[in-house]
């Protein structure tokens, strides 16, 4: 089957397909996406064959979005053209910032100096710009304060930068995924995207919301909802699967017209970067996959780090009474494969989500042997981090971590048993595992399933070296709190790769109030390079095209 490539020129209208109409419609209306945003001068976009090549007359996307949560949704909404700015009434509780806010009060945030306005803040966050665009939404939030956000928001269609988010699944990438049963760690007003407040959205539903915390597919609904009402919804592809994307490179000594996909060091030395080619396929709804090709000049990853759960690397890992993930826990009990059986399942992890399996397994009288590596007095575990009345379950499960210790009179029949500083040495076919504490000591363990959740990767393989030369430690692949991809700080722009950017989780941004820095970032990027380039088109003397 032919691939379809997103190519425009500016030779003038184009709605002749070359292949079957079919092709045309695995992106429906590009065409007319394009003809609506780029202007008359670009009216439609032909299917080519693979073979075809990236010409120079070619107009590639400005900016294609690789994941479409809630860091891909913000950074669209936002590209989109719409634009903070300081409300009328508005005063910040951070009298310092509010004065360098009123320094330019008519002027957007994306319009302004965000390395200034950062300077001294401080939050949860190591991404500056990320701790500036929280305050600015979420006033004082640390210290437990509801103040009302100090921005609002307006829609310069001339600011949209067209572009397209790309995603496996629907609008909320991970989050349609997540257990249902569980409530989400963060409040629900820190869930919402600029412009529509999460309780807003809840009322107009008929919904009441019970406490802070809500529950996961609540969230995943109200981006699916975002995406439609802020008309977003053009640039979304779902059901879309990356399997390249690489720099296409022009020899600096070619007049012609012919880009290429060079993959030495010592033939790179010799060819300029060009654009970026973008691979994969669309699943359709009859399950066949449609192959497509795109061209961008910039990329964003916003991915999230859930696509690979981590392993143990140990012996029998693989065997299938052993889980990776909350999903799959979770439907074995639904099924009733674990309920009634004597032999206990072994959790292991010290994180939000063992503690959620935890709870998973004690609320459905299933007992529980639970192994992490860490003392349960580390400061670092995330339980400390809590506040007690705001997490009630979760202390409930570091309580029992603490207080329910195995040790040689521990009842082999126990609801729940945790075992400090130890870790699994391996699991055997007959549903054995075996434990190793410190200090050596080795204990078996009958069992009648094991969940293993202790992190996850993000699936980069897409990118050369699968993404790790773009970590901190290069050496390594990319997660969230130990490697992530490093950045500029206030463009999010790849140290190692320019015209690539990263948010979101891969940046070390693990929570929604903190990504939508991220967006802001990019955006102003983009859009001071872009006005960098429209103002050395007019000195240069240009007419009425596209800069």
């Amino acid at each position: 089957m032919p691939v379809w490539c997103c190519r425009c020129s500016l030779a003038g209208h184009f709605r002749d397909y070359s292949d079957t109409e079919a092709e045309g419609e695995i992106f429906n209306s590009l065409v007319q996406y394009f003809g609506d945003n780029l202007g008359p001068k670009v009216k439609g976009m032909p299917l080519v064959e693979e073979t075809s090549l990236l010409e120079d007359s070619s107009v590639t996307l400005p900016m294609v979005i690789i994941g479409n949560g809630p860091s891909g949704i913000c950074l669209s909404y936002m590209l989109s053209g719409y634009r903070p700015y300081l409300s009328s009434e508005a005063i910040h509780p951070n009298t310092i910032l509010h004065s360098k806010l009123e320094e330019a009060r008519h002027l957007s945030i994306v319009d302004q100096d965000l390395e200034y306005l950062s300077e001294g803040l401080e939050g949860r966050s190591s991404n500056p710009v990320a701790v500036l665009f929280d305050t600015l939404l979420h006033p004082d939030a640390d210290f437990g304060y509801d103040y009302p956000s100090i921005l609002h928001w307006k829609l310069e269609q001339h600011h949209y930068i067209p572009h397209l988010v790309l995603g496996k699944g629907p609008p909320g990438g991970a989050w349609n995924n997540m257990e249902g049963s569980m409530l989400t760690i963060s409040f629900g007003n820190w869930m919402e995207l600029p412009g529509l407040k999460f309780k807003d959205w809840m009322s107009s539903k008929r919904r009441n919301l019970k406490g802070d915390r809500v529950m996961p597919e609540e969230i995943a609904r109200y981006y699916k909802h975002y995406v439609n009402v802020m008309g977003l919804q053009k640039n979304f592809r779902e059901n879309t699967y990356i399997t390249s994307v690489s720099r296409l490179y022009r020899d600096q000594g070619d007049n012609g017209s012919q880009d290429k996909d060079i993959s030495t060091k010592n033939q790179k030395s010799k060819f300029v970067k060009r654009n970026w080619e973008i691979r994969g396929y669309q699943r359709t709804a009859g399950g066949s996959h449609v192959p497509f090709c795109l061209f961008a000049e910039n990329v964003a990853l916003a991915t999230g780090t859930l696509d690979s759960p981590a392993h143990l690397e140990v012996e029998g890992e693989e065997l299938p009474f052993v889980f990776h993930s909350m999903p799959e826990f979770g439907a074995a009990i639904n099924k009733r494969k674990l309920c009634g059986r004597a032999d206990p399942v072994l959790i292991v992890g010290s994180g939000l989500t063992a503690a959620d399996a935890v709870l998973c397994a004690y609320n459905n009288n299933i007992p529980v042997i639970h192994v992490f590596r860490r003392r349960v007095t580390d400061p670092s575990l995330i339980f400390k981090q809590l506040p007690q009345k705001l997490y009630p379950e979760y202390h409930k499960v570091y309580h029992m971590m603490c207080t329910q210790t195995y040790s040689a009179d521990s009842d082999p029949l126990s609801d729940y048993t945790s075992f400090p500083e130890h870790r699994v040495l391996s699991f055997k076919s007959d549903m054995k595992c075996i434990l190793q504490s410190d200090s050596g000591l080795k204990k078996i363990f009958k069992l009648s399933a094991a969940v293993v959740l202790i992190g996850s990767h993000p699936n980069l393989s897409f990118l050369k070296e699968q993404g790790c030369y773009l970590g901190r430690n290069s050496s390594q692949p990319i997660t969230c709190k130990e490697n992530p991809v490093e950045v500029d700080v206030y463009t999010y722009e790849c140290v190692k790769e320019a015209n690539l950017f990263a948010l979101g989780p891969l940046v070390g941004d693990n929570f929604v109030r903190f990504l939508k820095g991220g967006a802001l970032g990019v955006t102003r990027c983009l859009a001071t390079r872009q006005k960098k380039k429209q103002h050395l088109f007019v000195e240069r003397g240009g007419g009425d095209g596209i800069a």
